[in-house]
């Protein structure tokens, strides 16, 4: 599931590059990294936003009632399902918060 988090956060590098004419938008997505200084205590832990505190709650909230409600091959279908969809959705909320912060600090 890192591999997954990872490739997406990649993939929405990649096309916010493409999206602003970057020349090399393969590059500029490697090259993405978060500013070290960005990083602050916040009342949310080590979450950056609510946003993401809330998206981490809510997935969890979300495979734990299919892991305890749905059985057999319901319960793995949906967890093969709503597990990805739900890792790259948090990848797409922690690029947009990071993008959000560095156009704040510009």
């Amino acid at each position: 599931m890192i591999a997954l988090y990872v490739l997406g956060r990649w993939f929405f590098a990649w096309q916010q590059a493409r999206r602003e004419g970057d020349s090399h938008p393969v590059r500029a997505a490697f090259a993405e990294e978060d500013d070290p200084d960005a990083v602050n205590a916040s009342p949310t832990g080590g979450f950056r936003s609510y946003r993401q505190f809330f998206g981490f709650v809510a997935s969890t909230v979300v495979v734990t009632l299919v892991v305890t409600l749905a059985d057999g091959r319901v319960r793995f279908l949906l967890l093969w399902f709503l597990v990805p969809l739900l890792v790259v959705a948090l990848s797409y909320v922690d690029f947009r918060q990071t993008r959000e912060a560095r156009s704040k600090a510009r």
